[in-house]
């Protein structure tokens, strides 16, 4: 168990008149993102989340680090997230959700690889079976780390996306949060958030129970876009607005694990982006091994195709030497090589010479 940090002091800030008002979604976001390279704070009056982006101005991060070095009871830094925390989360999950025996090797040793949150995800994404399974883990895993230290730091609060009240309602209530006398609709509502509050202050808010009894028929999911509040503070220093934090998350399915990229969107892309460069990479290698098949195939210029001997055919134009060496002629065309011409040329060639005119002898 963490220490337990001062609670805030009454001469400095102004306190809330009820539990403050947060967005479970972005302290998930927050609480993944939040490592060496980069620091989150919760504001204790209002309850926005400050992201220290290098990305800004040297003066404006002077003037940010000068804010939050006077206020330091205001502004409570976002645990940085492990290296040792990530790998017991990516093993609490293969342990206790993966049931196929070679899958959960295949995690095991990804998880002791380099980029291991990364490839982690992208095996998960690639096998869908895992991924519904690694989605609520991961919810309820955050979901009791951002409880057990909002308690541990004294914050009285409810989350948002638990409440069931009115979006108007909801919005009314940050409107007035300081108010000492507000509207009946207001001050009803407040006591339904005080209420919830201590929910989060129980024993099973940290250790949820499984539930009992038969499970419910399965019906058709009909989801509902969730309606959120729009970000009402009413106590920004004006130092502090350029580095509030209040991405536009919906859903927890919509936060990602990764360090390196912001969104799920973006991660999804990135990897359709690699499955693109790993297929054209395949292709690029088919296509070579082809090629080289092609070139083994063909003649090389040094080595010209063999020809076939070429052969006399021609026959002597006296017929007194044919007929006396007919015997002598036939033997000598049955040593004729076995690469003669074909048959059908051997038969043209004596029929034209059967056609030729017979020389007559002079007295």
């Amino acid at each position: 168990m963490a220490e337990k940090s001062k609670s805030p002091q009454k001469s400095s800030l102004v306190s809330p008149q009820c539990p403050l008002i947060l967005r479970s979604h972005r302290l998930m976001d927050a609480f993944a993102k939040s490592d060496d390279e980069r620091d989150f704070y919760l504001d204790r009056m209002e309850g926005f989340i400050v992201f220290v982006d290098l990305n800004k101005t040297q003066p404006e991060l002077d003037e940010l680090e000068k804010e939050l070095n006077s206020n330091r009871d205001r502004y409570c830094m976002i645990p940085k997230l492990t290296f040792y925390e990530t790998k017991k989360i990516m093993e609490g999950f293969v342990n206790e959700k993966v049931y196929d025996i070679d899958t959960k090797e295949k995690l095991l040793d990804i998880i002791q690889q380099k980029e291991a949150r990364d490839n982690f995800l992208e095996f998960i994404y690639d096998h869908h079976s895992e991924l519904e399974k690694w989605q609520q883990f991961y919810q309820e895993r955050s979901r009791i780390r951002i409880i057990e230290w909002l308690r541990n730091n004294n914050y009285q609060f409810v989350f948002e996306e638990d409440l069931d009240l009115p979006k108007a309602t909801i919005e009314k209530l940050k409107t007035h949060l300081f108010e000492v006398k507000a509207p009946k609709e207001v001050s009803a509502a407040r006591e339904a958030l005080f209420s919830k509050a201590k929910t989060y202050y129980s024993t099973e808010a940290l250790n949820p129970r499984p539930k009992r009894g038969r499970p419910p028929k399965q019906t058709a999911k009909v989801e509902i876009e969730p309606q959120m509040t729009i970000d009402i503070y009413t106590s920004v220093p004006p130092i502090i607005r350029p580095f509030l934090y209040i991405p536009d998350i919906m859903s927890a399915s919509a936060v990602t694990f990764s360090s390196k990229f912001e969104n799920e969107e973006a991660f999804l892309a990135n990897m359709r982006q690699g499955t693109k460069t790993e297929a054209a990479a395949k292709w690029d290698s088919l296509s070579q091994k082809l090629a080289s098949i092609r070139n083994l195939s063909r003649p090389t210029a040094a080595e010209p195709a063999t020809a076939l001997p070429k052969i006399d055919w021609s026959m002597d134009d006296d017929d007194d030497e044919d007929d006396e060496e007919g015997g002598s002629k036939k033997k000598a065309a049955k040593k004729a090589p076995a690469t003669a011409k074909p048959k059908a040329e051997a038969k043209k060639s004596k029929a034209t010479h059967a056609k030729k005119p017979v020389k007559k002898k002079t007295p």
